[in-house]
């Protein structure tokens, strides 16, 4: 591994501690064995513990050392709880990855209280109870990065033909709002940022692009084909390398080129 984590080293992973949630599939997946072929150590949190044991056997496949729980992000007591087993045998927590999220795709009208709780809960409380298990022991170390997902659909409002509805495009709004808001607070040492994909090929993408919502959304992609879960991977493992220490309280478009008013 000493070999591998020189090159690691110089894109300012090499060593690091990550944790990534929603890690087990689909872009989590793919930024957990990103971080680990860059030479970081990947703390794979998903609600499904078979699937996200499964990317860290993955993970230290690469000769990495991987960490994995079960987890629902919309408990503060679990978050806090795995921050400090993972501070604790790892020594640091360096990175956070806030992807985990869930789809409600249906009309404003037709949302239950439930499926606007969920929503808000997986997305926005989320990141607020991970954020702020994690801050402590970078701050601590006087080195932190935090990276949450948006989308883009928290500016146009789900107008685009794959995107879901209202309780998502709050939800993804207030991580806007809160990586903003963070990243004053947490520096200098802390660097908070977002990324707002467009429309990635996923399994969540699949379940509600019909063909011709399909042939809808190549219509307004410039670049005329979906995003990849490496397309945001590398882009989350730049935020979390030292390349990126000047950038914070930013969002990143990763949309194929598509223009937001």
């Amino acid at each position: 591994m000493g070999e591998g984590m020189q090159g690691s080293e110089k894109e300012g992973v090499g060593g690091r501690v990550a944790i990534v949630t929603g890690g087990g599939r689909g872009i989590g997946r793919q930024i957990c064995l990103t971080f680990a072929a860059r030479g970081a150590a990947p703390v794979v949190v998903d609600v499904d513990l078979e699937i996200a044991q499964r990317v860290a056997d993955e993970a230290s496949a690469l000769g990495i050392k991987a960490m994995f729980f079960q987890a629902d992000v919309r408990s503060y007591d679990q978050a806090r709880e795995i921050a400090a087993t993972v501070a604790a045998q790892m020594g640091r927590i360096d990175i956070l990855v806030n992807n985990a999220g869930i789809t409600q795709p249906k009309p404003f009208l037709e949302l239950s209280e439930a499926d606007w709780d969920s929503t808000i809960g997986v997305h926005l409380k989320g990141c607020f109870n991970w954020s702020q298990a994690v801050l402590p022991y970078m701050l601590r170390n006087q080195w932190g990065r935090i990276v949450s997902m948006s989308s883009m659909v928290a500016k146009h409002g789900g107008a685009f033909p794959a995107a879901s509805k209202t309780a998502y495009a709050a939800a993804k709004a207030g991580i806007l709002g809160l990586t903003r808001g963070l990243a004053r607070e947490a520096a200098p040492f802390v660097t908070v940022n977002a990324i707002s994909p467009g429309v990635i090929d996923t399994g969540m993408a699949r379940s509600f692009l019909t063909p011709e919502k399909m042939n809808l959304a190549l219509g307004q992609i410039p670049l005329g084909r979906l995003g990849t879960p490496a397309d945001i991977a590398n882009m989350v493992v730049f935020l979390a390398s030292d390349a990126a220490a000047y950038i914070t309280g930013e969002e990143i478009d990763i949309n194929g080129g598509v223009y937001i008013d």
